[in-house]
């Protein structure tokens, strides 16, 4: 007598990764799920001038940096509204690279331009800058502070109505006679600066990707001295 055989198991189906994103749900909930997936942005501004005969001055720290960054990771900028322009990625974040072609006393419309147009928060905006107060090769980070005569940032905070911004500062000396400073910082790096300046840039974008990862507070901690 043949054996009667069992009817098939009824087996609850599971959704898993791929039929629940193609499966109706409320929008909420794909919108949850694309937001997991998105890139975290920030904006690392580096101030300048633009124009060849700035472009190895002591002034165009920020520049010098951000084309280091560029150029290790092989990305490059373009010409667009304010600025020029470069993206890369780094472990989940999305890093906007913009060097204004304002002049260095209108950096600020062009920053606030990229924050709004991109949707980033001041908490992920990061600016270079050169700082005389500061010996050549030391770098700090700051979160907030003034502009201590810098004319980027006194434009920076006037149009973004704040001095709690994020900024490294990028020591460049003050090896100039008194009323000299302004010959000083638009004046070129000197042959044993130029030559050190790869090592200290490369801090800087260590520092970088530092703000962007473990944030500002870790970043000084580890990095300020």
């Amino acid at each position: 007598m043949p054996r009667r055989q069992k009817p098939p198991r009824k087996t609850k189906r599971r959704n898993n990764f791929f039929t629940y994103i193609k499966s109706p749900a409320p929008d909420i909930v794909r919108d949850g799920i694309f937001c997991f997936f998105a890139f975290v942005k920030y904006l690392i501004a580096g101030l300048g001038n633009i124009g060849p005969e700035y472009e190895l001055t002591r002034h165009n720290a920020g520049f010098l940096t951000l084309d280091r960054i560029a150029d290790i990771h092989k990305v490059k900028f373009e010409t667009t509204r304010l600025a020029d322009k470069a993206e890369l990625k780094f472990k989940g974040r999305q890093l906007h690279l913009i060097k204004p072609n304002t002049y260095m006393n209108l950096s600020g419309k062009a920053i606030a331009y990229w924050l709004q147009d991109l949707k980033i928060p001041k908490e992920n905006l990061l600016v270079i800058v050169d700082d005389i107060a500061l010996p050549f090769g030391s770098l700090r980070m700051r979160t907030k502070g003034s502009a201590a005569g810098h004319n980027g940032l006194k434009n920076i905070e006037l149009i973004l109505g704040t001095q709690e911004y994020s900024r490294l500062r990028f020591g460049v000396g003050n090896n100039f006679a008194k009323g000299q400073q302004v010959d000083f910082v638009l004046g070129n790096f000197s042959q044993n600066e130029l030559r050190d300046l790869p090592t200290v840039m490369d801090k800087a974008g260590e520092m970088v990707f530092s703000f962007c990862t473990i944030g500002p507070e870790r970043t000084m901690s580890l990095f300020n001295s």
